[in-house]
């Protein structure tokens, strides 16, 4: 039986709960523990899927094909556990499954309450999976005292209650501000925010501060005294140069020992750090910089390319090499100078979005790419518009274009060499789609297979493999009836789906580094074992800087 770790949050969001949740399961591996780190999220949308990336950010897609919020992201960056459909549940979920099972007449005809079924569906989801880990660390979104939060924290209490003596603890993170006017940190806010979360009957075995300065004894004394908790349980939490530091920094500040302390766990096994000494090894002993344009249609928050911006940091460390990452609106490519725009770059990325808006920039940037012998790499939206421009440029379709912009539209504008997927095989299941299905939940997502073209420069990225396994999110395909009369104009399809159907990968012959792949490798990648496709575009975008 797994023991459990509950992370909350108080005072503001934002406090870096995920980051924190991710550092604490890596610092449990580092003892030689295994752990599985999940997500509460207290909105009513059944999941982020059909949430806008500048609401929230990117959405994390599992290899079971979930769309989740992006903390998963970090957990599965930290640890390597691959994220599960089990690992992220939200409000939304919850209640969905409550009167889904209220309509079958699963409750017998009982009055249906907040306490106990909507509490009993989210002991359910916390259950799962419990005997096959030494931690389950599970963090509950937004700050204690959030109306919306409110089942989730009686849920918790209730779950550890039922639970035996000491097999569960609460962390729980809080601000403490600066104030400049007096040169003092302030404990109040963080006293009140543990006094809400013991009103509620859950009291905090360790708390984490996050400050802008440090933490003087005699404050850490006093948050323990008017907190309840131990003196050594009160960690700080400082802003860090790069979110990797997090483990070394957590463990010198005595997290994972406070938490395994507060466990009863004595005497706990030494944490070998050698994996994260690596990580900040290859990070600060860079041996040289490289530029790399992100041309993206929702860049005016980073967030939205959470695990791009990690990826390009993951190829880098691969190559010792620090990644400059430079971020452009494709919107501002569309006019006869925009593509000057990318002068001077080592490597252009163009990543996955939605819609026609900024489309033409993300199609000038291939072609710049193209014409200019710059590595490119198109990631879903990013490969469909380097096919579009190769089809328009190259196979002689000046009116190439995707049935997405055309469906916006509401008219026929394009020759469509990107289309809407109507059916696919998903496992043993054939699934079958059409425009007007619900939005949420309906993209080819999750890991599928692609079989690659052998003696391609995909293919080599990969180490000579003949076939991969990659995670997608996306609704339109490359139409592979255009596949014949493109090849012939110079795109090699250098990677298809293992029946021959779908377009997995494309090429453009004769470029020293183009490539443009339907799913997402930046979802995998991770500090210690970079994804390929990122570690290699950013050596051939360091070499292309030095051509230049």
């Amino acid at each position: 039986m797994a023991r459990y770790i509950f992370i909350t949050g108080g005072v503001v969001s934002s406090l870096g709960k995920g980051l924190a949740s991710a550092a604490l399961g890596a610092l449990l591996q580092a003892r030689g523990y295994t752990v599985r780190l999940r997500k509460l999220d207290p909105y009513l949308n059944v999941d982020p899927g059909t949430m806008s990336p500048f609401e929230h950010g990117e959405v994390f897609v599992t290899d079971d094909g979930a769309e989740t919020d992006l903390d998963l992201g970090h957990y599965e960056r930290f640890t390597g556990v691959s994220a599960r459909r089990t690992d992220s549940v939200s409000s939304g979920r919850i209640y969905s499954n409550v009167l889904e099972k209220e309509r079958r007449g699963a409750y017998l005809g009982k009055t249906i309450q907040v306490i106990p079924h909507v509490t009993n569906e989210i002991k359910d989801f916390l259950a799962v999976g419990d005997d096959e880990v030494d931690f389950m660390l599970c963090e509950i979104g937004g700050t204690v005292g959030d109306i919306e939060g409110l089942p989730f924290f009686e849920a918790i209490r209730q779950f550890a209650q039922d639970r035996p003596r000491g097999q569960c603890i609460f962390m729980h993170l809080t601000l403490l501000p600066y104030m400049a006017a007096s040169g003092e940190l302030k404990t109040k806010p963080t006293q009140h925010s543990v006094k809400e979360l013991r009103s509620i009957g859950i009291a905090p075995d360790v708390l984490v501060c996050r400050s802008e300065q440090p933490i003087p004894e005699k404050e850490r004394a006093k948050i323990a005294l008017f907190c309840n908790v131990r003196p050594d349980a009160v960690i700080p939490a400082y802003d860090l140069k790069t979110i990797y530091e997090a483990p070394l920094a957590y463990h010198k500040a005595g997290l994972d020992q406070a938490v395994l302390d507060a466990f009863g766990i004595s005497p706990a096994p030494r944490p070998d750090m050698t994996r994260w000494e690596d990580v900040m090894d290859r990070l600060q002993n860079a041996e040289g910089e490289v530029r790399i344009a992100v041309v993206g249609k929702y860049t005016q928050l980073e967030d939205a390319y959470k695990s791009v911006a990690e990826a390009l940091t993951h190829g880098g460390m691969a190559n010792r090499i620090r990644v400059k990452a430079e971020w452009i609106d494709s919107e501002k490519l569309e006019g006869p100078e925009g593509p000057h725009l990318l002068d001077g770059y080592g490597g252009i990325l163009v990543p996955g979005g939605f819609g026609e808006r900024g489309t033409e920039g993300m199609i000038s940037a291939a072609k710049y790419a193209r014409e200019k012998k710059v590595p490119y790499l198109g990631i879903c939206l990013g490969m469909q518009m380097a096919v579009i421009e190769a089809a328009r440029n190259m196979a002689g379709i000046p009116d190439a274009g995707s049935e997405e912009f055309d469906h916006e539209a509401g008219q026929k504008r394009f020759t469509p060499v990107v289309y809407l997927l109507k059916e696919w095989i998903q496992g043993n299941y054939k699934v079958q789609r059409k425009l007007s299905d619900d939005k949420g939940g309906t993209m080819r997502l999750g890991a599928y297979t692609a079989s690659l073209k052998p003696d391609t420069l995909i293919s080599q990225v990969y180490g000579g493999a003949l076939e991969i396994e990659d995670r997608h999110r996306h609704r339109y395909e490359v139409d592979a009836t255009y596949k014949d009369q493109l090849e012939k104009a110079g795109l090699t399809f250098s990677g298809m789906s293992p029946d021959g159907r779908l377009p997995e990968i494309v090429e453009i012959d004769g470029h020293p580094w183009f490539i443009g792949v339907q799913f997402h490798p930046e979802l995998k990648s991770k500090p210690f074992s970079p994804a390929p496709l990122f570690a290699d575009f950013v050596r051939a975008a360091k070499e292309a800087e030095r051509l230049v």
